[in-house]
């Protein structure tokens, strides 16, 4: 029997979603894992990126107990986060032309390394320039973003293309456009968005891909423990020095 209270809606509505990217994104999430457990074996870096909203399943998975230690977080000054002022701005940077070319030419990236781009609507100019142009760079591309966007929205970009379009392996949240799971002849607007929660999820779900390849390979993955721990500052130390040339965050 479904819950007719608005919490117990949203979280089956949420679960409903987990099931749905567990059975339809299988494929895509091992593919995703398999890329960045190549990238790890093969000596390249990590990186993640999202704007706004996005950027939360992005931090996700950086400096993360239980994570990739190699996993650093791309940032854009202005856009990763909400803690910009005014908080309109960091949507307004979304939609500059050339931003991601900037951010690119000054950051650590270089071919053979993997980038994570998260954008749930995938439209914007700023996702799909980092992608396009990660790629030209060398550098693998895997984006996690709602397909459906691309079916029920114009792209902002001058391409006219979206996120999805110019990644390696892409990641479909499922997310309805919008982003609100909730309606009620009461309240003027939908509510209730899901995608943090899907996004994260799909995220550490190639996260536990990553690390289970990378033992098959008899490569010990490089995973940080929490500090809340005994023994764990210890174990995140040895972690730290023995990739610090891969691990950006923490100089």
């Amino acid at each position: 029997m479904s819950d007719r209270k608005p919490a117990g809606q949203f979280l089956d509505a949420a679960i409903d979603l987990l099931h749905r990217v567990r059975e339809e994104e299988a494929g895509s999430v091992e593919a995703a894992g398999t890329l960045l457990a190549d990238t790890v074996e093969e000596g390249g870096r990590l990186f993640a990126f999202g704007a706004g909203h996005s950027s939360l399943a992005a931090q996700d998975v950086v400096y993360r107990a239980g994570g990739l230690a190699l996993m650093n977080l791309l940032v854009v000054p202005g856009v990763v986060g909400v803690d910009v002022m005014p908080a309109t701005l960091g949507s307004a940077l979304e939609r500059v032309d050339g931003l991601a070319g900037a951010v690119l030419d000054s950051s650590p990236l270089r071919a053979g390394d993997a980038l994570v781009i998260v954008s749930l609507s995938g439209r914007n100019a700023l996702p799909v320039e980092m992608a396009l142009n990660a790629r030209a760079l060398g550098v693998k591309v895997i984006g996690v973003t709602s397909v459906a966007y691309a079916e029920g929205t114009r792209s902002r970009h001058t391409s006219g293309t979206f996120l999805k379009d110019h990644c390696d392996v892409v990641l479909d949240s499922k997310i309805a456009v919008g982003d609100a799971e909730l309606t009620l002849d009461t309240v003027p607007a939908p509510f209730a968005p899901a995608s943090t929660v899907v996004t994260t999820a799909l995220l550490q779900a190639v996260m536990a891909t990553t690390a289970a390849a990378l033992a098959d390979r008899g490569i010990e993955p490089p995973l940080l423990r929490s500090g809340n721990v005994d023994g764990g500052h210890e174990w995140n130390g040895r972690v730290l020095e023995q990739y610090r040339d891969r691990i950006f965050y923490r100089h």
